[in-house]
């Protein structure tokens, strides 16, 4: 349990993020694929089933950019006046 609180104490901004991007996703998708099918459960379907996947990929396309960022801050010099 303490694995678990530590990890999203250490990543709470992210996974915020990745939920709100997860339900406007579901949103949008549900909408298109609802005017696409006609059908409401398969709406429902392909909102919950593509979101779902994409919302993983979006957590750790964070997590890389955020290292990223950290790597490029620490290799900045403070310049000498």
């Amino acid at each position: 349990m303490v694995r678990i609180q530590k990890f999203y104490n250490s990543n709470q901004r992210t996974l915020k993020k990745t939920f709100s991007y997860y339900l406007m996703h579901i949103t949008v998708a549900m909408i298109v694929a609802y005017f696409v099918t006609g059908n409401l459960w398969m709406a429902i379907t392909l909102s919950l089933l593509e979101p779902t996947v994409q919302a993983f990929a979006f957590f750790f396309h964070e997590k890389v950019w955020n290292k990223k960022d950290i790597k490029a801050t620490e290799n900045i010099q403070p310049t000498n006046v």
